[in-house]
């Protein structure tokens, strides 16, 4: 049934799924808690699962002003300190992905581990970059969705997907040596034919200290749903089972090794 609470000005919509560690599901851009329908159960099966809808998405009503991903980081910081209270797995996809790099970046005791599915951390990275934006295309995609459930009503869509078009047209805009600052473990998840391209992908796994790299064949940016039992078993793996002793390592071996 889901619950509100309220964080500085938003009034925030999450459910709560499963028992065990703290787990975080953060969903992508325009969309809902309900596109991890399939991921769910298999995540609740092991983990406490939160699903956090953030502001102008899904339950949780939006708010007066832009929409920026660090407004969505403040926003989520304050829901891991004000409703977990306790260090969380974040599993993001897409724009919550860039908002948990975000969190990771600023607020590292927050996060136990990441996994980024299709989020990227800069617009170099995109793999269509002069896509057009038109609202009126994305609400015959979304806003059905959407009036299903915003207390703001189907009509406030176009509001919503204006604000996250003026986001999306300036960011993220984070430079590779600042993914330096997120220590923790982290799973980087694309699609082989996903809205970053690969390179993008590579460069964030490069960077990322403690990075693991997973690319699921035959999928598109919406991979969670194309192929839910892969992904989620690729999940499950990463949040349940610790590295592996690798025989001949390369990017991991001890650099009084190298060579």
């Amino acid at each position: 049934m889901g619950t509100y609470v309220q964080l500085g000005a938003v009034r925030t919509w999450y459910d709560e799924h499963g028992t065990g560690d703290p787990l975080v599901l953060m969903h992508g851009g325009l969309v809902d808690a309900r596109w991890f329908a399939p991921n769910l159960d298999a995540l609740a099966e092991r983990f406490h699962v939160y699903t956090p809808e953030r502001r102008g998405h899904g339950h949780t009503p939006d708010v007066e002003g832009p929409i920026t991903y660090q407004l969505m980081a403040d926003d989520t910081i304050a829901f891991l300190e004000t409703v977990v209270r306790e260090p969380a797995d974040l599993v993001a996809h897409s724009d919550g992905a860039v908002v948990a790099l975000l969190v990771a970046m600023q607020r590292p005791e927050l996060v136990r581990r990441l996994v980024s599915i299709s989020g990227g951390f800069n617009k170099s990275g995109e793999a269509v970059p002069d896509a057009e934006w038109n609202v009126d295309q994305i609400f015959e995609f979304l806003g059905p969705s959407y009036g299903e459930v915003s207390p703001d009503g189907i009509d406030h869509f176009r509001v919503v997907a204006t604000k996250i078009g003026e986001m999306a047209a300036k960011e993220p805009n984070l430079q590779a040596t600042e993914l330096a600052k997120v220590p923790h473990r982290t799973l980087v998840v694309y699609s082989d034919d996903d809205l970053m391209t690969l390179t993008h992908a590579l460069e964030m796994y490069d960077n990322l200290p403690n990075a693991e790299l997973a690319v699921v064949p035959g999928t598109s940016h919406f991979l969670t749903q194309e192929k839910p039992a892969l992904v989620n078993a690729i999940v499950l793996d990463f949040l349940t089972n610790d590295p592996v002793p690798v025989m001949a390592p390369i990017r991991r071996a001890p650099a009084n090794q190298a060579g």
